[in-house]
């Protein structure tokens, strides 16, 4: 089995939004905001290599929005989903699996996309299966006003309309070397991959924990749907990475890609920050 990080691109997003009810004088020297608040974000997926199956967690923000769209992102770097797929010596095409940890527009907007003439949309891994669960996915096409703005039916109705869309069930084991967790904090029935790689555990965190900066358990995004479930998700999930010794890969920190945790008189915090590389 190989790993390889996919960078789709970074973004931009408020400050407060991204830390809720933590005061700025406490977030900013974690990531500095820029003079209209802003902070900037990554977008890493995770590529998963093994025997013939290529699989592809999450995909970015994608690029068939208007230019009015991307102006409220910030849209920068010089690394996208097709660039960071070719450096890893992969196409589009080559993609079996497509897990969609939730359907905001930052996770999956890089599964659709545009045909040549744009005049209608495609999926964007023509020969995956994408995979989300029931409950998030009717919970997207039937959006609270709280998050409408990030369920885009662009992203989410082709894909339906495809035939390649399959659903993942509690329990169900998708591939041999990957569990499910299953949180509801941020938004209905998120899911983190656990994957099993050369005797580690490595939980892709998604919107759980954005960065090592969330880490801390008040530390909760003003996205989030249900915050008080997101903090005691957040602990529970915590303390078994402690006693099991997972490593958190995270999706949006920008600069730190993996960390192990410690306990500490403060609480649980960061222990060793890593790239994915290191573990070899």
């Amino acid at each position: 089995m190989k790993l390889f990080p996919i960078h789709a691109g970074n973004f931009k997003l408020d400050g407060g939004a991204m830390f809720g009810v933590v005061p700025k004088s406490i977030w900013n020297p974690l990531n500095p905001a820029d003079e209209n608040n802003m902070c900037s974000w990554a977008m890493r997926c995770l590529l998963i290599q093994d025997g013939e199956s290529l699989i592809l967690i999450d995909n970015g923000m994608g690029n068939k929005q208007s230019e009015k769209f991307f102006g409220y992102y910030y849209l920068h770097g010089n690394e996208n989903l097709d660039s960071s797929l070719a450096a890893a010596g992969f196409h589009k095409s080559e993609i079996t699996d497509v897990i969609l940890t939730h359907l905001h527009f930052d996770h999956c907007g890089g599964s659709v996309e545009y045909d040549e003439r744009k005049e209608f949309f495609r999926t964007a891994f023509p020969n995956a299966t994408y995979w989300s669960n029931e409950a998030h996915w009717n919970w997207a096409l039937n959006p609270n006003p709280r998050e409408k703005a990030s369920f885009l039916k662009e992203n989410i109705l082709p894909i339906q309309d495809s035939g390649q869309l399959k659903f993942h069930q509690h329990g169900e084991t998708l591939f041999p070397f990957m569990e499910m967790e299953y949180v509801s904090g941020h938004t209905e029935s998120m899911m983190l991959p656990v994957i099993y790689y050369k005797g580690y555990k490595i939980i892709y965190m998604a919107d759980l924990l954005p960065s090592t900066a969330h880490i801390p358990i008040p530390y909760v995004m003003a996205y989030d749907t249900r915050p008080l479930m997101t903090m005691e998700e957040k602990a529970l999930l915590l303390e078994k990475c402690v006693r099991d010794g997972y490593i958190l890969f995270f999706e949006h920190d920008k600069q730190n890609e993996c960390c192990t945790l410690k306990q500490t008189e403060k609480g649980i915090r960061p222990d060793r920050i890593f790239s994915l590389s290191e573990l070899g």
